[in-house]
């Protein structure tokens, strides 16, 4: 568990009460990790949602077992691991740290029960989930019309 104001210090979580900042931080771990850690691994079953507090995590596609293309980096305040909120609960990039991390690990089974049982806590954040998949979808395209 994490204090619920260490969460409200983050726009991903801004808008919730006190009663659901209390209820996702009691969901809540505080994790510390080294450079080159992999968080997430693309094709596994997504079990967290992640928020960096410090440090830098890179966002990788594979398109062979081989070969994969670095996609994006996540900044502090950030929110990665949204896909453990989308059925069908996989993970569609991997993530690992570029330097030493902090992050706020988050069940997703349980932030998802919360989410059906809240519908004002599911709005607050599906829209924030939705809002972090639209920016992260505008860098790609950038990279992509940069790259031809």
């Amino acid at each position: 568990m994490i204090s619920p104001e260490l969460l409200r210090r983050y726009p991903f979580f801004g808008s919730l009460s006190a009663d659901q900042l209390k209820q996702i931080a009691m969901m809540s771990d505080e994790v510390s990790l080294a450079a080159g850690v992999t968080i997430l691994e693309e094709g596994k079953p997504a079990q967290a949602i992640y928020l960096l507090m410090e440090g830098a995590v890179d966002v990788f596609f594979s398109v062979s077992e081989n070969k994969e293309f670095f996609v994006a980096e996540i900044n502090p305040g950030e929110a990665f691991g949204i896909s453990a909120m989308v059925d069908p609960y996989t993970v569609t990039t991997s993530v690992r740290t570029s330097k030493t991390s902090r992050v706020i690990k988050i069940s997703a089974t349980e932030l998802r029960k919360a989410c059906a049982e809240d519908s004002v806590l599911a709005a607050a954040v599906y829209q924030h989930i939705a809002k972090s998949a639209i920016e992260r979808l505008d860098a790609t395209r950038v990279q992509l019309v940069a790259a031809r």
